[in-house]
């Protein structure tokens, strides 16, 4: 299957482009500016699907948004009229289509001539109206208020709010790739009547917005974890990550060390309790401790130990051998005293999961050798 992607190189076209060639199926054209000449013209010829993405936003002058909107996308209806080809046509364009401005006009007069071409000629058209669209690959300090707050922040740099009390309305932009990409694969998508929407989308904002951003650069040093489980926060953190300096992927935890070894905490939720790692030399133990409530997971990563377990109103030990050799969850059930302990020649690595986050206020942890 042909398909041509015009503004295969803007956020959305790359988007779709990597998704697209995915596919064993598809031989792709990609049309963008810079392209070779006639690329337009042998997309328009042979391409089954159409994409036609391109269009203009901030120009230097405002007549070029008529020329970068509705100029190019009656060049593509009129070509294909001129080569009478019906390939299934998409066309993205904005909810701004509906304003009464320079860019509102020409989006929906791009609009109108597809719905022109569909009638005239009986061809499938689909014209997608999208709000907001974020994501990874969105340039910066442009048209995308998600994109400059990621950027921004994640570079330290500064951010303006004009009002924090503004709602916008945002979609991501995987979503937006896949309703385009299920229109090919006879999926319809969801439609007010006339245009087609990508769902979900999310309203925010603008000061919940830069809020949540924050809180992604500051969960580095207090490692809570977002709450993922948030469809719009997951893809939103999705984002904020996508935007890392290449030289800050990476981040050094706080160690706690003693003559025993080293432990360190990972992440923090309500919703997930805290997840962190310990280091322990050869011959050394630790623990010897009982919870009343608190539950938690044991798993050795690296080495070799021996967990000992004795309910706190008996004197039955219970021991459990564990390997790194083999990923084994031990469960650490309240009210029974427990403790671990390096019995190899290396260090023993363990990574630990606790049901609720550490409270040095209600430990939830007394002493007891087991």
């Amino acid at each position: 299957m042909k398909i041509l992607v015009t503004g295969a190189k803007g956020f959305i076209g790359k988007n779709l482009v990597v998704a697209l060639k995915r596919r064993p199926d598809v031989d792709i054209i990609e049309y963008d500016l810079g392209t070779q000449a006639g690329l337009l013209e042998e997309g328009l010829n042979k391409a089954d699907v159409i994409y036609h993405l391109a269009g203009v936003n901030r120009p230097l002058r405002v007549e070029e948004f008529r020329s970068g909107n509705f100029d190019l996308t009656q060049k593509v209806c009129d070509g294909l009229r001129q080569l009478d080809r019906k390939p299934l046509l998409v066309l993205s364009s904005s909810t701004q289509a509906a304003l009464d401005n320079p860019y509102g006009l020409s989006k929906h007069q791009a609009e109108e001539a597809v719905f022109d071409f569909g009638r005239k000629t009986g061809a499938s058209v689909f014209v997608f109206r999208l709000h907001g669209v974020f994501g990874k690959w969105c340039r910066p300090n442009y048209n995308s208020v998600v994109a400059t707050f990621c950027h921004n922040i994640a570079h330290d740099l500064p951010i303006a709010i004009s009002d924090p009390t503004r709602e916008i309305e945002l979609g991501y932009v995987d979503d937006v790739v896949r309703a385009f990409i299920g229109v090919m694969d006879g999926r319809l998508p969801v439609s007010d009547g006339k245009y087609f929407l990508v769902k979900p989308t999310y309203r925010i904002t603008l000061g919940a917005l830069a809020e949540t951003i924050q809180g992604f650069r500051e969960s580095r040093v207090s490692l809570a974890l977002p709450d993922v489980g948030n469809p719009f926060i997951r893809v939103l953190y999705s984002t904020y990550v996508s935007y890392l300096p290449t030289d800050s992927f990476a981040y050094t935890l706080n160690q706690r060390a003693d003559p025993r070894g080293e432990l360190a905490e990972l992440l923090k939720s309500p919703r997930i309790g805290q997840i962190f790692t310990s280091r322990t030399r050869s011959g050394f133990m630790r623990g010897n401790h009982y919870h009343d409530s608190k539950v938690e997971k044991f798993v050795v990563m690296e080495g070799d130990a021996l967990i000992r377990f004795r309910h706190i109103l008996g004197e039955d030990i219970i021991e459990y051998p564990v390997s790194g050799r083999e990923f084994r969850v031990v469960d650490i059930p309240p009210g029974y005293t427990h403790s671990i302990e390096n019995i190899g020649q290396n260090d023993l690595i363990v990574l630990f999961w606790a049901a609720e986050i550490f409270d040095p206020d209600i430990p939830d942890a007394f002493g007891m050798t087991v």
